[in-house]
């Protein structure tokens, strides 16, 4: 069975959990409605995509 030989520094396990942050999403403003949305993404409020309607928006 695997058991470690020495015992861990506290130092050295939160090293090693340092890397567990969350980031924010990138948001870009929509050049058509300035509204923030994801890059490379359909703008949720006006559905358009690269300067022209991809999805009708009610």
């Amino acid at each position: 069975m695997a058991v470690p030989k020495r015992k861990m520094s506290k130092s050295r396990r939160d090293k090693r959990r340092a890397n567990w942050k969350l980031t924010a999403p990138n948001l870009v403003p929509c050049p058509q409605c300035h509204q923030p949305k994801l890059p490379h993404h359909v703008c949720p409020n006006c559905g358009y995509y690269d300067g022209r309607e991809v999805v009708a928006v009610k």
